[in-house]
């Protein structure tokens, strides 16, 4: 039989950059460690942030990643929506850049990536709110 459970995760405002936030996620959804077989599906609901996922072990590549985002899309570009700063507009390019969402396979109560793979928040906003996620899960318990 298939079970389903969604959740939402509040993330407090961090700073401009790359954060890792597998751990977060894994807190706010116990019931994973429950899924033989299954998917999670992590989106988060705001259009100046985004998620992706990639090397979680030396954060020299948080960094780079900024420093790449911020060469391809610059701030100095005459954007004509900048009633909210002149980071906004790119931060909206940047998020639809890196997208909204990822998905992860599961396997055996955990998540079935690659050993040096983590989900970070792409936070592109100098000052953020905080960011809401929703995680919904799906998949074959392991008692069924």
């Amino acid at each position: 039989m298939s079970y389903w459970t969604q959740q939402e995760l509040r993330l407090p405002a961090a700073r401009r950059g790359f954060h890792l936030i597998t751990q977060r996620i894994l807190d706010a959804i116990p019931e994973l460690s429950e899924i033989e077989v299954g998917l999670l599906h992590v989106f988060i609901q705001h259009t100046s942030a985004s998620l992706t996922i990639n090397e979680n072990a030396d954060p020299d590549v948080r960094v780079d990643f900024e420093t790449a985002m911020n060469h391809a899309v610059p701030e100095s570009l005459p954007y004509v929506h900048t009633l909210e700063g002149p980071d906004d507009m790119p931060a909206h390019v940047k998020a639809s850049m890196m997208g909204s969402s990822v998905s992860v396979p599961i396997k055996n109560g955990r998540l079935n990536v690659g050993t040096w793979q983590g989900i970070y928040l792409c936070e592109h906003r100098d000052r953020a709110s905080s960011r809401h996620l929703v995680l919904t899960l799906q998949g074959k318990r392991t008692d069924t």
